[in-house]
This record gives structure tokens, sequence and C-alpha cells, in this order.
């Protein structure tokens, strides 16, 4: 298990990866539009901004998190909580630009602190089950590492591998039930073997070496696939099995209903 020191260290170095996407962009490119339909890159980091603040309050005060999410309740389904989504990167995204970027730096060092403050075996509410604070941690580093990839595609940015990705696919992998039950789909019930080779050509793998449901691929292809960056015909991901082949159709590590995906290249 990672430690929760070292998640922290890599949670802070993805937002600062993203933050140097945004931070020189004169005031007239934060309404670039990001591949996320309807978003901008200003909606991009609101969001951001936003549920790192989610996450915080979680750490802080979670019967006043737990509050906020019945009241949530009351407006729109929580198996909607996707048009609160919107409307809330909509109202962030009205800011300017330079309070907007405070607020999400404010966010992300305040987070941080409080993780690491928290006393073992804490366990945080969440729009799903429960979490500790190394998997409130790894959610952070998947979606920061998610939206950033929305961001760089926007900026025509180039941004390299790095070993961080780790968290995301195993979010991805730890994730492959979730993925047909939102989908009011029954999971399979034997386990999946998941290889997956890493930045630095290291291989990762999750499960029992001689499962016959398997995948395979670079890291990098199943992080973007299972956060729905990319649509699966332009990776080079290989499935071995019809429960292996129809995950890699549908993977989704995020919370929420289905999500549309991208459409392939």
């Amino acid at each position: 298990m990672v430690e929760l020191n070292a998640l922290v260290a890599d949670l802070q170095d993805e937002g600062a990866e993203i933050d140097g996407l945004v931070s020189g962009l004169e005031r007239g490119a934060w309404a670039t539009p990001t591949p996320a339909a309807g978003w901008t890159v200003a909606h991009q980091i609101a969001h951001l901004a936003w549920t790192d603040q989610r996450a915080l309050l979680s750490a802080r005060d979670a019967g006043a998190f737990q509050a906020e999410v019945a009241h949530f309740a009351e407006v729109v389904p929580l198996d909607r909580l996707d048009q609160l989504v919107d409307e809330f990167a909509a109202e962030g995204a009205k800011a300017p630009p330079e309070e907007l970027l405070a607020e999400w730096r404010q966010g992300r060092t305040d987070l941080a602190e409080t993780l690491l403050e928290l006393p073992g075996g804490t366990k945080l509410p969440w729009y799903g089950p429960p979490m500790s604070a190394t998997s409130m941690a790894t959610a952070r580093i998947m979606e920061t590492w998610a939206h950033g990839n929305d961001l760089a595609d926007a900026l025509g940015a180039r941004r390299e591998p790095t070993g961080r990705i780790q968290h995301v696919a195993h979010i991805g992998v730890r994730t492959r039930d979730w993925a047909y039950l939102v989908r009011g789909l029954a999971p399979p019930a034997e386990p999946f073997r998941v290889e997956l080779t890493a930045p630095d050509g290291a291989v990762w793998t999750w499960g029992p070496e001689d499962a016959r449901q398997r995948v395979t691929g670079p890291a990098h292809d199943f992080c973007l696939l299972c956060t729905q960056r990319v649509h699966r015909a332009d990776t080079a991901l290989v499935a071995i099995g019809a429960d292996a082949d129809r995950w890699l159709d549908i993977a989704q590590a995020f919370a929420g209903p289905p999500g549309p995906g991208r459409a392939a290249r």
C-alpha cells in the first residue's frame, strides 16, 4: 500500500503540473473550449477547485458534508449529480481567471495539509461509499490528471506520462465492477488479470496470474480509457476473454452516471 505522505506529494505534483498549463494564459484563453462538451478552460479549473473544496469539507466536517449531499439530493437525484456538477462549473467559470486560479491553489494546499493531519483509520464520506484518506488522495490524483488532459488537449500542450498514473490505473482496476453496476449490469464473477506497461517500461500487475480474463497494454492508454479521455479504438490495449473485452468498452473510474466517452479519432 502506498503511504499517505507519498500519495499527497503526488497529488501536489499533479496539481502543480496542471497549474503550469494555465498560469501563464492570457485572459481570453480561459474561454478556450475543451474536449468536454460545453466546458472551457475556466470550467475545468472551476470544477477542480469545487471538487477539492468538497473533499476538504468531507475531511474537516463530515456532518456538514453529509448535510450538503442531502441538500443536493433534494435538488436532483444523486445518480444525476452531473447536472449539478455542470452548474457549479459554469458558476465558478464566471470568476476572473486570477481569482479562480488563486481559489484552486488555496484549496489544493488546504486539502493536502488536512489529509495528512487526519487520524489513521478515518473514513471520509463521499458521493459513494466512504473513503480512507489514502483513497481520497488517490481519487483526487485521478480527477486532476483526467481534467489536466482535457486542458492539455485544448491548449495544444503535450503531457509526458509519469509514474503518478499508477494511481489512476489502480482506481481503474478497482472500479471494474462499478462500470457494470452503474449500467445496470451484473459484474463478472471471476477475477481479471491486468498487466500494464508503465511509462518507464516496468510492468504493473493486478489480479491472479492464472486468470482467464486478461487485459494488457500501455498503462497510459488504460488510464485514458478508464477516465474516458480516449476511445478504445485509439488505444493499444488487448483483451483476452469475452468479459475482459466487454469491460474495456465500458470502463469507468469516476463516480456518477455512465459517461458518454470520446469519439474515435
